[in-house]
């Protein structure tokens, strides 16, 4: 596995609305850097998935363990392999807040972002995901944008998948 330098940050989470390519860039670029690859979606508690495909969106209270328990996963791959790649959707500062503070330690977020039609277009191309098109848009109106102390990128989900993965690579070199 690839080791990291100081310029490198261990912990790496591409994040956006559900639909946005977490999972496909977040594979894709943890390929490219040669780092497992977790996906938060897998370490949701069970009550949480349940919520979401009855079309109910997460409230803080649900996301607050499961952000922890992503935190911990993260941290503790990147202490055996060196970096990890970790699709989540970390949508509000506060969630990026408890990630970083939870891990101990500075995080890189890849935010990708996009019109919203092309979002959907995508979802509704996902039969049988826990996160229903319906609640797309509770998700945009979740999102923040990064504040001027974090470090983040933002990439736009209309170029290709390697397009996007390469001008991830790139920022996090």
């Amino acid at each position: 596995m690839s080791s990291s330098s100081p310029a490198q940050p261990r912990l790496i989470i591409v994040m956006g609305v559900s639909g946005a390519g977490k999972s496909t860039i977040g594979e894709e670029l943890a390929k490219r850097l040669e780092v497992p690859f977790i996906d938060a979606d897998n370490l949701h508690p069970r009550a949480n998935v349940e919520k979401m495909r009855g079309g109910r969106p997460l409230e803080d209270t649900d996301r607050w363990p499961w952000l922890e328990i992503v935190a911990d996963a993260m941290r503790n791959t990147a202490d055996t392999n060196g970096r990890v790649v970790c699709a989540c959707s970390a949508l509000r500062r506060s969630y990026r807040d408890c990630l970083r503070n939870r891990a101990e330690e500075p995080i890189a977020f890849v935010l990708l972002h996009g019109d919203k039609s092309v979002i959907a277009q995508r979802q509704a191309n996902r039969p049988g995901h826990f996160m229903p098109p319906a609640l797309l848009d509770s998700q945009f109106a979740t999102l923040e944008q990064f504040g001027p102390q974090e470090r983040g990128i933002t990439i736009d989900v209309a170029l290709s998948i390697d397009e996007i993965v390469d001008e991830a690579a790139a920022a996090l070199s």
